[in-house]
């Protein structure tokens, strides 16, 4: 998971429905963690990701028997200079998938980045910027074919109080379209219809959860998405509804007591009830 807040998540905890699977893993300390969200917990924040509803997808529908773990590496209002080769935010997206490769398989490469570059002409730039970061991504991490999956900016960019700053995000999104044309590897996921928080820089809890839908079809399929998907509603109600596992349960329990949501009574009586 790399590029900026988008990719990290602002979504609201409470919007959505939590997404617990013991077979989610996300890298927390160097070491694999179940899921829990925020995911990528690069500010205090920090919401609903992407991340989880396509990992979620991918055990669902694609293999329900192996782990799927997430590497989380976005940083909150990154410019792509931030992400250069020889800066800090690229040189920690490695050591970190490095860490990850050395017990597991490292499948694909989420990117949602460009706010940032959504004026001053940047955008003129973008597609030769990024493809010096990802082709050193995959050179360094020895994966020349590894699926990139790349999402478009939201539409309401330029309708909050921070619109003139994104005055370019048409050109941006042209350019991460063309990038994904002119690259092998490489799939472009449209933002079409999605919704933002109030700030209308982030999309809100429940387009997160499509969105991440939408990044799985492209990294399954292979292909590009250019509109929403006909079968999102019925996706996300499979995802919500799935029965939780024992251990699974248990950590919702955990969460809630943590959280002051339950007392330890209430805790020690629905934990009795698990076993």
């Amino acid at each position: 998971m790399i590029g900026q807040s988008n990719m990290a998540g602002r979504g609201f905890l409470k919007e959505v429905p939590p997404i617990y699977d013991e077979k989610i893993k996300m890298l927390r300390n160097g070491r694999w963690q179940m899921m829990a969200e925020p995911v990528n917990y690069d500010r205090s924040t920090s919401g609903i990701s992407l991340a989880a509803s396509f990992a979620s997808s991918w055990r669902l529908f694609c293999n329900q028997q192996d782990d799927i773990a997430l590497i989380p590496c976005a940083d909150g209002g990154t410019s792509l200079e931030d992400w250069s080769v020889e800066g800090a935010l690229f040189q920690n997206a490695v050591l970190q998938a490095k860490a990850a490769q050395k017990i597991s398989t490292l499948s694909g490469i989420l990117w949602h980045q460009g706010e940032n570059d959504s004026n001053g002409q940047k955008h003129l730039l973008y597609k030769e910027k990024l493809a010096l970061i990802i082709k050193t991504l995959r050179e360094e991490l020895n994966v020349p074919d590894i699926p990139l999956i790349v999402g478009g900016l939201g539409d309401f960019l330029q309708d909050g109080i921070y619109g003139p700053y994104f005055n370019e995000h048409h050109e941006v999104n042209e350019a991460l379209m063309q990038f994904a044309e002119d690259h092998e590897h490489c799939y472009f996921v449209s933002a079409e219809g999605l919704t933002a928080n109030p700030d209308h820089i982030h999309f809100n809890a429940a387009s997160q959860r499509r969105f991440g839908i939408r990044y799985f079809k492209a990294f399954q399929a292979k292909t590009h998405i250019m509109q929403p998907l006909p079968d999102e509603d019925e996706i996300l109600e499979i995802i919500n509804n799935r029965v939780l596992t024992k251990n699974e349960k248990r950590e919702n329990l955990q969460y809630q007591f943590a959280m002051g949501a339950i007392t330890a009574d209430e805790f020690k009586i629905q934990l009795t009830k698990l076993n």
